[in-house]
């Protein structure tokens, strides 16, 4: 079990605490969705109760360089107002001014450093790097599940070189997935979406063992369907993963497990918005048309499938999401996937995104990191959690 910030003193020390602040912001420099910050409140309360002093450090982006379209000043402004406490912007971390801005923090005291990947060092994880952060602090804490795949120097390098431990969402996240990956009732179903294929087979062989049904949709079920004889048309296909999904399909019928493909779907000419859409059955696809969502007769079929499941795991919307005019058949499955009353978790990234308000009480669990979310369910092991002690 990996240590937490109950399991540490942080009485009076200076703790570097990483979040995930990657927040959307508009052209007006305003956030669009301060979820990734409320979602780290819990920690930085408990840390801010338990007097210390908190260093803040994020992403934002991918800069090449300072970028100040890219600054966290807003984030910085907003995170003030949800704690009632001044937070202060440390704009380049190796100014003559930091050490002694630091040094005279109070505790309870809250500073935030600028987007850390303005600096290249970051992504290269360079080890005098994360000496250079290491020194401002006593303490490490992670508490950015949806970067914990990722080895750069203020998610890896610091945990290494501090006493470590993981704050409360990274826990809840842990947690949730150690649930499902342990979890024994059934029926259980994986549903996947999206379109990065590759990831996500990796996910099925990993959930060979556990799964009943799968069920298949978005831009990955035309390489399914492909493999099976069918006609993709202009659809997003994966050439190179065709062989592996006839292997799936085959070992999936060794083991008894129902593999459930789109039996029809929404098509168009163009990757556009406003694109004329026609119904097809699947395998069916005129040339010059591509698959952008799954059809009312596959919506039917998983319905049935969800509505018995015990055990849901959901990753990747069913078809272009982006598109509200392609978004029916993600939204229902949202829906039927919200309304179960069994244990369900769904991927962090496109998955949430698809998710209306209210349905984020009644989902057992919506992760925060797409990413991170999917090498779990892979079965790996994330390094910036090998990293952390174990009590």
């Amino acid at each position: 079990m990996k240590r937490t910030i109950r399991d540490i003193d942080v009485d009076n020390k200076k703790v570097f605490l990483r979040v995930d602040f990657n927040v959307p912001i508009g052209a007006d420099f305003k956030i669009l969705d301060d979820n990734r910050i409320v979602q780290s409140l819990p920690t930085i309360n408990y840390l801010i109760q338990h007097n210390a002093k908190l260093i803040l450090c994020s992403h934002l982006g991918r800069p090449n360089g300072v970028d100040s379209k890219l600054s966290l000043r807003p984030v910085v402004s907003r995170l003030s107002k949800l704690l009632n406490k001044q937070v202060t912007l440390i704009e380049d971390i190796y100014d003559k001014k930091v050490s002694s801005t630091i040094s005279k923090m109070k505790p309870g005291d809250v500073v935030m450093l600028e987007n850390i990947r303005f600096y290249k060092q970051e992504e290269d994880n360079d080890l005098d790097f994360a000496k250079h952060l290491a020194s401002f602090a006593d303490v490490y804490v992670n508490d950015a599940f949806a970067t914990m795949h990722r080895k750069h120097a203020s998610t890896f390098g610091v945990a290494e070189l501090l006493p470590n431990a993981v704050g409360f969402l990274v826990e809840k996240e842990l947690n949730a997935f150690e649930n499902v990956l342990n979890n024994d009732k059934h029926p259980f179903v994986l549903i996947l979406g999206g379109a990065k294929v590759n990831d996500k087979i990796k996910v099925i062989k990993n959930l060979f063992d556990k799964v009943d049904t799968i069920l298949i949709g978005g831009g990955m079920a035309y390489t399914f369907i492909k493999a099976i004889g069918g006609e993709v048309g202009e659809s997003l296909l994966d050439n190179s993963s065709i062989d592996i999904a006839k292997d799936i399909i085959e070992t999936a019928k060794e083991r008894n497990i129902k593999i459930l493909l789109p039996v029809d779907n929404i098509g168009a000419k163009e990757f556009s918005k406003t694109a004329k859409s026609k119904h097809f059955n699947s395998g069916f696809f005129s040339k010059d048309y591509q698959g952008m969502d799954i059809g009312p007769l596959t919506i039917k079929a998983f319905k049935k499938i969800i509505k018995k499941a015990k055990v849901i795991v959901w990753n990747g919307p069913m078809g272009v999401y982006e598109f509200p005019k392609f978004r029916k058949g993600t939204n229902k499955i949202a829906k039927y996937v919200s309304n179960n009353k069994g244990y369900t978790i769904v991927g962090g990234g496109d998955s949430a995104a698809c998710l209306k308000p209210a349905m984020f009480k009644r989902i057992s669990h919506v992760s925060t990191g797409g990413g991170a979310s999917l090498e779990l369910l892979q079965g790996k092991v994330l390094p910036c959690v090998d990293v952390i002690s174990e009590i």
